[in-house]
């Protein structure tokens, strides 16, 4: 809990502006243990254990740390805020040293925590089945030595489960070794990220969503220090124990220091320390007849045995400085580096000749004396002894070795000794722990501290005023007994350490007897209040009781409420009641075939271990995998696990569902109807397999998908899985929901991701038993929705609305549930979305800025970026000391922008005006940098004398005003982004904000009551964590939301706008910020004006405008995309951006593959009642899996068409499926084949609608511009041509899509035929002077050299109604990305000639004969001459129906593509 404390009150001490109140700490910290909870999800006890007086070795550890940073670095850091000017705030600052035992604080802290666990146990259904202990601060003990006694207590019931699952809270390492000694299998550790070398004025994350949390698992950590001793093995045979070697790696890891011993003299972990422990215990353990700790005692023959090998190390230590000293006396004449401790050593060796009684030979090796010498002057310069004796000596190693005992009942056993502590700030050389093994050693228990007595004990006289003020005066009265004890100044040593917080505090230890003597006259003084505080307590537990029912007084009730109804039972645990004895040994581990998921483990694939640059490496052998699996081909393993369930991803076991299997060549996959995902594990039902072979494209994909697996094992777990065979594809599994069956029974089925993700066969496991946490479980609808749960409807009408069930039985034998549903008014955000540009932030290039300041454009891109200087010149650098004076808005590696200031793009960064007017007062103040800098364009770093020649000038000045000058700049505080993030501007935010007060004030909320089919029905159930509500949802920004998960930080049912999409490397880690409409506790401030927004996964909300999107019945359609993990590489989060929508304000979302074109195409194709329905679509093939980098606007029109007389014959075999593709010949051109006869023409006739009709749809543009596409007969050809033709429009506005240049360059111009006027309005077709997609309309054929498989654009200028080229506009700055939804309609034309025409002039395509692919698109020219018509295909090649294996939206083996989003608006037919 401690660690909770301190990052809810004091999250960036390095801020002496930071200023908090109490209440805002204590609802942080109710937030914080929320958070944890639903993170480790306890299903029977949650412990939350506060720091209590410590034992007394511990309090020398807390007394160094408080001095030191609160009474000697904050003083520091104030000092140098007022020496700069600063003005700091009149508020008191928060003095972190409150967070000890018996100050005020923590007793109001202790009855807010009290508070809150009855609040949650009488509310909260997550907590109600748990027991919830609260040990408090008036509980002695450490936190987490409080839990392990619990733990301990429990392991020596007879009833205990060995497999009893574990997680524990807490920044300390030494969990790592309290967890390991409870031998426990199943247990982690849980703590935020903590990355080193950072700047420490870089602001920390405080909010618990924003973390990122680290879970250690001892389960792996066990196996791997099984690994790092497996030499003893052979060695040992049947004597070696796992469990005995984990208990001597915990006191090993002790030799180094901890909180209760210092470290022993050069034992450094940076200086590998560890590795030359663990190396001496392998050589000297086979020989010592048993191990060195003994479930918590010390073998102190063994332990010697053990300190004599290591103490090699000193000799060979001291051999490599020998050279050194030698060298240094020669410079300064002295025999010993020490002349002092010299001159000492050699009196105190003659008196020792002198009086000897025993003839000593003494040592006459030079290098014996100098070490002994080395050693006395260690301990007379760092201990003050005068005479380092025999008897010094041998009290040293009784110390010491008395600490170790000590620290390993303290871990094992519990407090053996409250009073106990190590004497000395340093520790003794390993040489001279010497004759130990005859130790007797005792502990007296004693009484711990009162809380009071540990307040004068630890504190520094700066944070008197935490004290009763009848003590203050014992710390700062010159007559005060105890006044040394408080030094106002003192020193600090490293002692071979390299932070400064490793560093020996040298201040005196405070004598007990001393302290409770001069307390003992000022006890009389306190007040009753002050009495109660100080006093031990007992640790409470808390459950839910039903039948309780009372009321509890909120101590905080402006803040928090009275609970009304309070249904918690309270009992109270003795001290003393956790204490086990000393003999207590662990039960065995069961080893069970049981996988307990979530606690990863080794076993189950065959491995070998080694060793790569220090670090241990696993090795999951080619030939053992082929030995293992009797080299089975992919035919076999296909028939294995093709459609079943296994675990991947290896040792990190998660269960998925395989959908293909691949060696490279050949490809096995399941042929299923969109949106099934069963799981055939029945003889009875075997899977729908389908199997073909992979083409280059294909093949190179699995390449990078193996090459990905391979790159990933090794960087993130350490693992070389060999050379890869087979390639699996799966589905992760998310969660289980509950599926009515007929008659009314339910079942809890598994839920499977969408997104398809490879795996190597050899790191898969199969036909293991899992062990999955059991809930309750429903059986029929009755149980599922009695009356009064809260449901949300998943269909229309009503999409997303959450209603009450009502009594049902009359209807449910029907399959049908009674609901209420609230309906609320809905804020209007079309009209924002509209004008969305009037409010955004206006980026431009580079370039513009330049032109406007004056500057090139190097300069704008170095001044945004990381610009250093360093002292001294170029020719003379002085030190390796550099200030950074750049603006930082820009991270290209870490792939992070400053939302408001940059924008990257696909090709280039974007800045605002705010970027211009920091850049020209940068300009104006300091000119003199930006010369330096374009003078010297290729360095990297600039020197302070080289900027400032003058004598007169000052370098080092100028580089402090500027970088101060920065610091005050509101810049500096605004928090970075990642360019993954699209984002709505603050601006946008706060008109979100006012839209919705508007709609509050109307407070139009409808009750309807219907009843409803049960699947249309989603339920918030715990069981159903993990699973989307609506899987086919879409989400984009500005779309209303609703979050459905119960017992979060989001309040159930409340409604919000999506004002942010990050995106992830798998569909379930993409994260939503959405604005809600009301304030909630624990609600964070994301661009808006009050604490209302929350990041969230899709499983927890329900997309209320997909729900108005898909509701056909409003005559709407819409082409959208869906957000998708952010991908690139295999296994890489690098991104590709394109432009188009790449805006802060747009509402759509960048994505990645081919199958959301598919979607798109799919949703143009609309049936009329007068056109032949198309088939339904099939499911994607792996082969129209799209091009790595960004598509131009013609493949965007013409990718997944259908193949029909549209298309050139280029084109034709470029959009041909695989199996169509196999039977043309390798480099042959299609053959164009002779015009089919009238006949077939005239069997395309027979639609009178079809044959007469033709469309143009308009594209209107945001400014007010119609964008006109061509006549076509097909609705679906003129929307897509419409959209083309948009995309053409805006490239001459945005920064993506670039037209790539003519590709036949002695190709004349292309005239189309005549075209009268389409509109009657004048400029109907607005379009730059760029190339167009080969559309058939005017009669165009291929040049004989182009390749089959190379899409052909026709130059400049050719499109459509175009008499001549027309210049494209003059790009208004700021413009670039400022799009909005296209609004699109279209209009019908009839051609009276084609009316009096009995066949027409239509010629049919002929079908594909003797294996090649005939494909010809004839045109007809129109007796009228101003009109065009195209045939239609009589035949189109069937597609494969091969799932996107592995190349699906998502997919970590594809890089992000970018599509536009188009609304189609059903507008009437109408003639003219």
């Amino acid at each position: 809990m401690n660690g909770i404390i301190h990052q809810c009150s004091h999250p960036n001490d390095e801020d002496v502006h930071f200023r908090i109140s109490e209440e805002k700490i204590f609802a942080d910290i109710f937030h914080y243990l929320e958070v944890l909870f639903r993170i480790i999800k306890p299903r029977k006890v949650f412990f939350m254990a506060v720091d209590g007086v410590a034992p007394r070795a511990k309090m020398n550890q807390q007394r160094g740390r408080r001095f030191r940073l609160s009474a000697k670095e904050a003083e520091e850091k104030i000092k140098k805020a007022l020496d700069k000017g600063e003005v700091l705030p009149t508020e008191a600052r928060f003095d972190s040293n409150c967070i000890t035992p018996g100050t005020e604080f923590m007793a109001r802290l202790q009855e807010q925590l009290k508070y809150f666990v009855h609040n949650k146990l009488s509310n909260d259904k997550l907590w109600q089945n748990v027991k919830v202990y609260l040990s408090g601060h008036e509980t002695p003990g450490e936190g987490e030595h409080k839990i392990m006694e619990f733990i301990r207590s429990e392991n020596t019931k007879p009833n205990h489960d060995p497999n009893t699952r574990h997680c524990l809270y807490g920044l300390d390492a030494d969990l790592i070794m309290l967890g390991l000694t409870s031998h426990e299998p199943n247990f982690s550790l849980l703590r935020e990220e903590v990355r080193f070398g950072g700047k420490k004025s870089q602001k920390r994350i405080t909010a618990p969503e924003e973390t990122t949390f680290h879970l250690l698992h001892l389960s792996l950590m066990r196996e791997y220090i099984d690994y790092e001793f497996s030499e003893l093995k052979n060695k040992m045979g049947s004597d070696y124990d796992l469990e005995r070697v984990i208990d001597d790696w915990i006191l090993m890891g002790f030799l180094v220091g901890n909180d209760f011993i210092p470290h022993l003299p050069n034992l450094h972990i940076n200086h590998d320390a560890l590795p030359l422990l663990y190396k001496t215990y392998i050589s000297v353990l086979p020989s010592l007849g048993g191990y060195l700790n003994e479930n918590g005692h010390l073998n102190l023959r063994n332990f010697e045995k053990y300190l004599e090998k290591l103490a090699e190390f000193d000799r060979e230590h001291f051999n490599e400085v020998f050279v050194d000293l030698k060298w240094f006396e020669s410079k300064v004449g002295n025999k010993y580096l020490n002349e002092a401790a010299g001159l000492a050593a050699e009196k105190e060796a003659a008196k020792e000749k002198a009086a000897a009684a025993v003839d000593e030979e003494e040592e006459d090796d030079i290098f014996e004396t100098e070490f002994r010498q080395y050693k006395r002057t260690y301990y007379m310069n760092k201990i003050g002894v005068d005479v380092v004796s025999d008897e010094f000596l041998a009290n040293q190693a009784k110390c010491y070795v008395e600490g170790i005992q000590w620290i390993l009942h303290y871990y094992y056993h519990g407090v053996q000794s409250w009073s106990w502590y190590y004497p000395y700030h340093y520790a003794p050389y390993l040489s001279d722990i010497r004759n130990v093994s005859g130790l007797k050693l005792t502990f007296e228990l004693g009484q711990p501290f009162m809380p009071f007595q540990q307040l004068l004990a630890v504190l520094p006289a700066a944070s008197m005023e935490l004290l009763p003020e009848c003590y203050r005066h014992l710390m700062t009265s010159e007559s005060s007994p105890i006044i040394g004890y408080y030094p106002l100044d003192f020193k600090t040593d490293l002692n071979g350490k390299q932070q400064e917080w490793e560093a020996v505090v040298l201040i005196p230890f405070i004598d007990e007897r001393c302290l409770l003597a001069a307390m003992e006259p000022c006890n009389s003084k306190l007040t009753k209040e002050e009495k109660a505080r100080n006093c031990h307590t007992e640790c409470a537990v808390y459950s839910y009781d039903r039948e309780m029912d009372f009321a509890y007084a909120s101590p905080l009730p402006q803040l928090f409420p009275d609970i009304v109804h309070c249904h918690v039972r309270t009992a109270h645990i003795p001290m003393d009641a956790w204490q086990v004895s000393l003999d207590h040994i662990s039960k065995p581990v069961d080893r069970s075939a049981l996988y307990f998921c979530g606690f990863p483990t080794l076993q189950h694939i065959k491995h070998k271990v080694g060793v790569v640059d220090s670090c241990l490496i696993l090795c999951v052998s080619a030939s053992l995998f082929l030995s293992c699996h009797y080299l089975q081909t992919c035919d076999d393993v296909a028939a294995q696990v093709l459609g079943k369930s296994v675990f991947v991803n290896w040792p990190h076991l998660e269960e998925a569902r395989i959908i293909a299997v691949s060696d490279g060549e050949t490809k096995f996959y399941l042929e299923e109807p969109p949106g099934v995902q069963r799981v055939y594990d029945r003889p009875s039902t075997p899977p729908p397999a389908k199997v073909t072979c992979l083409f280059d494209k294909e093949q190179k994909e699995w390449i990078k998908d193996v090459q990905g697996i391979t790159e990933y094992y090794l960087k993130r777990k350490g693992i070389v899985i060999n050379e890869t065979e087979v390639v699996l594809y799966g589905q992760l599994l998310t969660g289980r929901k509950y599926v009515p069956k007929a008659n009314g029974v339910v079942e809890l089925e598994k839920q499977w991701a969408k997104q398809v993700l490879p795996f190597a066969y050899q790191a898969v496991v199969k036909d293991i038993k899992a062990f999955y946490s059991s809930l309750a479980c429903f059986k029929s609808l009755d149980e599922l929705f009695p009356p009064t749960t809260t449901v949300f409807m998943v269909g229309n009408p009503y999409y997303g609305a959450m209603g009450e069930v009502q009594d049902s039985q009359d209807v449910i034998k029907d399959g049908r549930i009674r609901v209420v549903f609230s309906v609320p008014h809905e804020p209007q955000l079309e009209p924002l979305i509209q004008n969305q540009h009037k409010y955004s932030v206006k980026y431009s290039p580079g370039y513009v800025l330049a032109s406007r300041l004056g500057i090139t454009g190097y300069l704008v891109s170095r001044f945004s970026g990381s610009i250093f200087i360093g002292r001294g010149s170029k020719k003379n650098p002085c030190g390796e000391q550099r200030a950074n004076v750049g603006l930082n808005l820009k991270f290209n590696k870490k792939n992070e922008e400053v939302p408001g200031y940059t924008k990257r793009t696909e090709k280039e960064w974007l800045y605002s005006a705010a970027v211009e007017e920091l850049l020209a007062e940068y300009l104006d103040r300091f000119s003199e940098v930006f010369n330096t800098v374009s003078r010297n364009s290729h360095d990297d770093v600039f020197y302070e004398d080289d900027i400032w020649p003058g004598e007169d000038q000052n370098g080092a000045e100028r580089v402090a005003e500027i970088t101060s000058w920065l610091k005050s700049h509101p810049v500096s505080s605004i928090s970075r982004a990642s360019c993954d993030l699209q984002v709505l501007d603050a601006a946008i935010v706060e008109m979100i904000e006012e839209a919705v007060e508007k709609t509050k004030v109307k407070k139009s909320t409808k009750k309807v009551r219907v009843t409803v089919k049960p699947h249309l029905l989603f339920r918030p159930l715990e069981q159903q964590q993990g699973v989307v509500p609506d899987p086919d949802a879409e989400y984009r920004l500005f779309d209303r939301v609703i979050n459905i998960r119960e017992s979060f930080t989001v309040p159930l049912g409340l409604r919000g706008t999506i004002i942010g999409i990050k995106g992830a490397e798998r569909e379930a880690e993409v994260l939503y910020e959405v604005l809600f409409d009301e304030e909630f506790a624990g609600g964070l401030n994301i661009r808006c004006t009050s604490s209302r927004c929350y990041r969230l996964p899709p499983c927890a909300l329900i997309n209320l405008s997909h729900g108005a999107r898909v509701d056909y019945t409003g005559h709407k359609l819409t082409a959208i995309v869906k957000p998708q993990p952010a991908t690139g590489g295999n296994f890489s989060s690098h991104r590709q951006l394109a432009g188009l929508n790449h805006s802060p304000r747009s509402p759509f979302v960048p994505t990645q593959a081919a199958t959301e074109f598919e979607d798109l195409i799919a949703n143009l194709k609309i049936s009329k009642g007068n056109q032949q329905t198309p088939p339904p679509p099939a499911p994607p093939q792996e082969g129209d899996s799209q091009p790595d980098g960004p598509l131009s606007p013609q493949s965007f029109a013409m990718v997944n068409m259908q193949i029909s007389s549209l298309c050139s014959p280029a084109y034709d075999h470029y959009f041909l499926p695989p199996a169509a593709k196999i039977n043309v010949p390798h480099g042959d051109a299609p053959v164009l084949p002779s015009p089919a006869p009238a006949a077939s023409a005239n069997t395309l006739l027979g639609s009178k609608v079809s044959e007469l009709v033709t469309l143009v749809c308009q594209v209107k543009l945001s400014n007010g511009l119609m964008v006109h596409g061509p006549q076509c007969q097909s609705e679906h050809d003129a929307k897509e041509k419409a959209a083309f033709f948009a995309l053409q429009r805006l490239n001459s506005l945005g920064s993506g899509f670039p037209l790539p240049p003519p590709l036949y360059t002695g190709v004349g111009q292309i005239r189309p035929p005549h075209m009268g006027a389409v509109f009657n309005q004048q400029g109907g077709v607005l379009l730059p002077p760029q190339g167009y997609g080969p559309a058939p309309l005017w009669g165009m054929t291929v040049p004989p050299q182009h390749h089959q498989n190379q899409p052909f654009y026709g130059p400049p200028g050719t499109f459509p109604g175009a008499a001549r080229p027309q210049p494209a506009t003059t790009l208004p700055i700021g413009s670039h990305n400022q799009f909005i939804p296209l609004q699109v309609t279209h209009k019908p034309f009839f051609h009276k000639d084609l009316l009096g025409s009995p066949t027409g002039q239509l010629q049919g395509q002929t079908e594909p004969q003797s294996g090649k692919i005939h494909q010809q698109a004839v045109n007809s020219d129109l007796s009228s001459g101003d009109s065009t018509t195209t045939g239609a295909a009589l035949h189109t090649p069937p597609r494969q129906t091969i799932p996107a294996t592995g190349h699906t939206p998502g997919s970590a083996s594809k890089r992000r593509q970018r599509k536009l989003a188009v609304n189609f608006e059903a507008a009437k037919v109408s003639e003219s």
